[in-house]
């Protein structure tokens, strides 16, 4: 059932040259969800969808009208996304992937296949749309970063910091629902050919923030890449069975390697 759808360097291979003159950057966010949270039931029936509408409104009463309207719009939009994902998600890791039509879905969430593809261009979208809310989750952070900050800087910190804080987007997170959720993610080509679209939008965020241009595009693909490796890296050994406690310390190691790398290039100074 996968693919259903509706109708800058230096001169020396650093990306230190484009990065570290105050352009922003992308961080992981593309790698894993915020919260892959996997829900306790995969039926969402007509009476969950309904109260979507009221939390919404419940959560946008004290605001003026127009922006009440606007709001409200916006809150329904998320939080019927949230209630159709999670019903795909826990059928998804209940069955399989590939076991799950998109009718079945729609079925579960109470709406039509075709109000679905409205929300979900592909069915992979239902595993992975969360992955969109963090595709300039570093651009936003180079840009807010402290005074006196290089965006690079910037981005070994917040990544260091999700290290510490067992992120998911880091790979570093044992927790359960993560486990469950990132085995479906990589035992599923289909929707790891999907994340890579996500991937390539962090990119181009990222080189757009960067200036635009060859120097930041290729700055952006270092950028992501390292950080794809990262993540990867410690959910491959999280997956092998070590705890997150127990990877951290070399987690840690290899994020300071990369960004050293990152910083200086792929060759010393003064190397032909």
């Amino acid at each position: 059932m996968s693919g259903e759808k509706a109708g800058g360097g230096n001169g020396n291979g650093s990306v230190a040259g484009a990065v570290e003159e105050g352009r922003a950057g992308v961080s992981a966010s593309a790698q894993v969800p915020a919260s892959a949270q996997v829900p306790a039931s995969a039926q969402v029936p007509a009476s969950a969808l309904a109260r979507v509408s009221a939390q919404a409104q419940a959560s946008t009463q004290a605001q003026a009208p127009t922006q009440a309207r606007v709001s409200l719009r916006e809150r329904k939009k998320q939080l019927t996304y949230r209630a159709i994902s999670d019903a795909a998600v826990a059928m998804f890791l209940e069955r399989g992937f590939d076991k799950v039509s998109v009718a079945e879905v729609a079925a579960a969430a109470d709406i039509s296949k075709p109000t679905l593809f409205r929300y979900f261009p592909a069915k992979e979208d239902l595993a992975l749309h969360r992955f969109a809310d963090r595709e300039d989750e570093a651009a936003r952070v180079v840009g807010g970063r402290a005074p006196g900050a290089s965006p690079l800087e910037a981005l070994r910190r917040h990544f260091l910091a999700g290290l510490d804080r067992r992120d998911p987007a880091t790979g570093l997170c044992d927790a359960p629902q993560v486990l469950a959720f990132h085995r479906l993610l990589y035992g599923t080509p289909s929707l790891v050919a999907r994340l890579y679209a996500y991937q390539g939008r962090s990119e181009a965020a990222l080189a757009r923030a960067l200036g635009g241009g060859v120097s930041a595009r290729l700055a952006a693909g270092q950028v992501i890449a390292v950080l794809r490796i990262l993540a990867e890296e410690n959910w491959r050994r999280i997956d092998a069975g070590e705890s997150a406690d127990r990877v951290y310390a070399r987690a840690v190691q290899a994020a300071e390697e990369a960004f050293v790398q990152l910083r200086s290039g792929l060759e010393p100074e003064g190397r032909g």
